[in-house]
Order: C-alpha cells, then sequence, then structure tokens
C-alpha cells in the first residue's frame, strides 16, 4: 500500500520542482545590429525598416519622423492602439523625445523576414503574481509595403 502511493507523490515532487526551475532565461543576441541585415536586398529593406520602427520611433520617440516608416493607412491589431499613422503617433508621441538615438539598445533576441512580412523577436522581463521576476518574448510583425510598415501585430491584451 505504502508503495502505492510513494510512486506517485515522488512523480509529483520532481514535477514540481522541474516546474518551479524549468525555464533558461530568455537573452538578446550578441550582435543585435546584423540580426537587421540581410544578404536579399528585398529582406534587408524590411529589416532596416524595423530597426528604424524599433530604434527610432519605439526607442528614441522620434514620432515626427512617424512618415518615414510607417503608411498612412497603417493597420494596427494591437487592441489599445488605434489604426492610421496619426492614430499611432497620438499613442505615443506625447512621450519625451530621447536627446541621442545612436544605437537601438532594445534586447532582440531574432528578426525573421519573409515575404512581406518581419517579426522582430525581444527578450520581455516580467514578474509573476508573486513578485518573482522571469523572462519571456515579446513580439512585434509588421507587414511592409514599399519600405514601409503597412500593418502591425503584437500580443498586447486589454488591460
Amino acid at each position: 500500500m505504502k508503495i502505492r502511493f510513494a510512486i506517485p507523490l515522488a512523480f509529483v515532487a520532481l514535477f514540481a520542482g522541474a516546474v518551479a526551475f524549468a525555464q533558461e532565461p530568455v537573452k538578446p543576441a550578441d550582435d543585435v545590429d546584423a540580426l537587421f541585415k540581410d544578404k536579399n536586398k528585398k529582406l534587408n529593406e524590411m529589416k532596416q525598416a524595423a530597426y528604424h520602427i524599433e530604434k527610432d520611433l519605439l526607442q528614441c520617440n522620434h514620432w515626427d519622423e512617424a512618415d518615414k516608416w510607417l503608411t498612412e493607412r497603417y493597420i494596427q491589431h494591437n487592441p489599445m492602439v488605434g489604426s492610421g499613422r496619426a492614430g499611432v503617433v497620438k499613442f505615443f508621441g506625447t512621450r519625451p523625445k530621447t536627446a541621442t538615438c545612436d544605437k537601438l539598445t532594445a534586447p532582440v533576441v531574432a528578426v525573421l523576414a519573409d515575404g512581406d512580412v518581419v517579426t522582430v523577436v525581444t527578450v520581455s522581463n516580467r514578474k509573476d503574481k508573486n513578485g518573482n521576476p522571469y523572462t519571456t518574448t515579446w513580439f512585434d510583425m509588421w507587414r511592409m509595403v514599399s519600405g514601409k510598415a503597412d500593418e502591425h501585430w503584437d500580443p498586447a491584451t486589454k488591460p
């Protein structure tokens, strides 16, 4: 009888310990800038546009330059931001500009480009319900038209 319960309890204890320490931290690439370059001319153009969206707009808040990187109709799938370049600029545009904007500092894990879509995967630092820190990933994906982002997806949810 004792053996019958000991095996499942041992399994539960082993599994619980594995879950508590299962995650490997997400780490950015060593050379983030290299991720935004591609030998294929079209893919390189898309990756460079994504680089400038990440650096110039999202990091440095140069939203007065949004017309360089976003189409006017910019379709937004984030539930908290309106579509259209004007809607995105309205949402982000009040954030203070960064004085210098020389280098992208986002912790980028990967940049993937295929067809007319480019995806940037970054480290996302979070806390669980007990306040314990952990890492996971965030992504931004854009459909590009003529060197500009025309549509955007990310995993954002309503608060």
